[in-house]
């Protein structure tokens, strides 16, 4: 295996691990950033109102998205399993 074959490989294991965790962060961001608008509205600044609202959406969503991810990672799977020599 030469080296532009290493990079193509390390270069589509990142973008896996981008494009199968990006939903569940980008929920988890949005909720932080929803419940800390409301925080500086309400001058309420309790540091677990932020944490456990968070928590959920991302629990949430990691059950809703685990169908999509384990597809996306078993065709990974078996593209780089059938790359191979």
């Amino acid at each position: 295996m030469d080296l532009g074959a290493s990079l193509d490989i390390g270069r589509a294991a990142f973008f896996m691990a981008l494009s199968t965790s990006a939903p569940i962060l980008v929920i988890g961001m949005v909720v932080g950033l929803t419940i800390s608008v409301i925080q500086s509205v309400t001058q309420l600044q309790e540091q677990t109102l932020t944490f456990v609202p968070k928590i959920a959406a991302m629990v949430i969503a990691a059950a809703y998205f685990i169908p999509w991810i384990a597809n996306r990672m078993l065709a990974y799977a078996q593209e780089m399993f059938g790359s191979l020599p």
